[in-house]
């Protein structure tokens, strides 16, 4: 049985799938697409909280499903834009856990993480799935994993 690391950069996905499709993505068929005949080593989503009652709610069902979320605040500058970016958290955990797995899942269509998959793979031999919108995830992002995997209607909610 392979051993699999999961990472969801929450906020890319969610903004991906909305912009794309208009829909949200799917996180228990997700989930039991990339688990089936697979040992989870640690699962994690990353995601901005801003404190409020429906995103509590579905944190809690990311939990139920079995991920570990890790939350950051979320931070509205005086300029109007904001802030939660969770790359160095992402690289830091695929880092430790991929060592440990066979194959790291990331879902996220962040260019910033083509270096981590070739690093992982040239290091440690740890093949790295990408699911992430095809027309918003970055070619050098998808050149660099093992294998892409593109979010489509059978990973969204209806």
């Amino acid at each position: 049985m392979e051993n699999v690391t999961i990472l969801v950069d929450v906020q890319n996905i969610y903004y991906t799938t909305r912009q794309a499709y208009g829909r949200r993505f799917d996180y228990n068929v997700f989930w039991k697409k990339i688990t089936q005949g697979r040992n989870v080593v640690k699962a994690i989503a990353y995601a901005v909280d801003r404190g409020d009652e429906k995103q509590r709610q579905f944190q809690n069902i990311l939990r139920a499903i079995g991920f570990e979320v890790k939350l950051k605040p979320y931070i509205q500058r005086a300029d109007g834009s904001s802030k939660g970016d969770w790359d160095v958290g992402i690289t830091l955990d695929a880092m430790e856990y991929g060592p440990d797995s066979d194959i790291l899942v990331l879902a996220s269509g962040d260019g910033d993480f083509d270096l981590l998959a070739q690093k992982l793979d040239d290091k440690y031999h740890t093949q790295v799935e990408v699911y992430g919108v095809p027309i918003l995830t970055a070619n050098s992002l998808v050149n660099a994993a093992t294998r892409f995997y593109p979010i489509k209607d059978d990973l969204l909610l209806n």
